[in-house]
């Protein structure tokens, strides 16, 4: 077991505000996570348990940073992201329409008609009338769009590697079973 640093006591603790204070930024990635662990089994919570789930959140709010970055490097905001990663997974003659295109991406319809819109402008998509019914459309990926989603994914790999350098390939392989294990329990009902 890691040796979690010491909370504070409740008597001195004193209510946190969501900016972070310059000791704290001035922490190591391992000193933040160490402090918050200890701060989540101060209150209660089972230390095996917060250990994980704080070390998974913690990397994926650090890839998130990454990523941020990584779009705007790319000219890509966050939402036309998630519009060129879903029609690049979906089946290559598979085309979506706005609608699912929104409704993956939890947005309005009209918020991704103005996507939408801006995506074409910059040929990173296409748009055609659904043959089957003519007051759809049908959005696809441009070769453009193919593009930029295999840039987004060489640069993201390049990081993603580093991240898990530390780890063996057998490592990497468990670390993958045990979190695909805890994904297929996310479609369980929750125990009550």
């Amino acid at each position: 077991m890691i040796p979690m640093t010491t909370p504070r006591s409740p008597a001195k603790r004193t209510s946190r505000s969501a900016v972070q204070t310059p000791e704290r930024a001035a922490q190591s990635a391992e000193q933040e996570y160490r402090a918050d662990v200890a701060a989540y089994v101060a209150a209660g919570g089972d230390e095996s348990v917060q250990r994980v789930i704080t070390a998974v959140h913690g990397l994926a709010r650090k890839l998130d940073q990454w990523y941020t970055r990584q779009l705007a490097d790319l000219d890509l905001s966050a939402g036309e992201w998630a519009v060129l990663s879903q029609l690049a997974r979906s089946n290559e003659d598979q085309a979506l329409t706005p609608s699912q295109l929104a409704e993956a991406s939890s947005v309005a319809p009209s918020s991704m008609t103005h996507r939408l819109d801006r995506m074409a402008q910059r040929n990173l998509i296409a748009r055609a009338a659904d043959p089957g019914n003519r007051t759809r459309v049908l959005i696809t990926l441009t070769d453009e769009g193919w593009q930029t989603f295999k840039a987004a994914v060489r640069e993201s790999d390049m990081v993603e590697s580093d991240v898990l350098g530390p780890l063996s390939r057998r490592q990497r392989e468990d670390l993958g079973a045990l979190l695909e294990l805890l994904i297929k329990g996310l479609d369980q009902p929750a125990a009550g």
